[in-house]
């Protein structure tokens, strides 16, 4: 099978291509990665455009295939690997999992935007602004109720990881960053997902690199 090859941005500052390249590692699969810097580079977008007409990270390369977009990422990768568990495999379980995926990747704007994924500082009490606690209190939510309904197989959302805990890991980096504050089950959750070893991977080449985008810091 042709090698996959994933583009992505900067560690530090793209949540998006975190949740692809997140998953991967996780299911094992062997990948190229090719990082672009964001913003600082002028030609950043032309670079994107030589892997995808979008402009835009994550991007992923696969024999003739182009897919973009994270989602379409994932679910990509989860038809073309089927062996691999991405999905929860109960009905109502996988269909609430496709559904907070869904919604963490097309919602919450007001944290997005208010308290963007950095994983080389902290900005504790920072970003707190109208309409944030309302994402966050529906984020703990979720985790709460994917929890208590299909998480008793493990200690991800749906027992097992899954794409939506994928989808989910840029909210714990900022929940670390402007230290939230948390539940139990959501602490727990937090700590669990940080002490991936593919998630101390992403974090250390973040803090390594050194371009620095002014908009997502404080």
């Amino acid at each position: 099978m042709t090698q996959l090859t994933l583009v992505i941005g900067n560690k530090n500052y793209s949540s998006w291509s975190l949740r692809p390249w997140l998953a991967m590692k996780q299911f094992g699969l062997e990948f190229n990665e090719i990082r672009i810097p964001l913003y600082n580079d002028p030609d950043c977008s032309l670079k994107i455009r030589q892997y995808s007409s979008s402009g835009k990270v994550p991007v992923l390369l696969h024999d003739k295939q182009t897919v973009w977009d994270s989602l379409a990422i994932c679910e990509y990768l989860a038809e073309t690997f089927p062996t691999l568990q991405w999905w929860p495999e109960d009905k109502a379980a996988r269909a609430l999992a496709r559904s907070i995926s869904a919604e963490m990747h097309s919602g919450f704007q007001n944290l997005r935007q208010n308290m963007p994924m950095n994983c080389r500082t902290k900005y504790p009490g920072k970003g707190l602004e109208p309409g944030v606690q309302q994402d966050i209190d529906r984020i703990i939510s979720i985790w709460q109720e994917s929890r208590q309904k299909f998480g008793a197989g493990g200690n991800f959302l749906f027992g097992n990881f899954t794409i939506a805990d994928a989808f989910f890991a840029p909210v714990v980096l900022r929940f670390i960053a402007y230290d939230v504050q948390l539940d139990t089950v959501s602490i727990n959750y937090v700590e669990l997902v940080l002490e991936l070893a593919a998630m101390q991977e992403w974090i250390n080449a973040a803090k390594n690199e050194t371009e620095v985008i002014p908009q997502y810091e404080f």
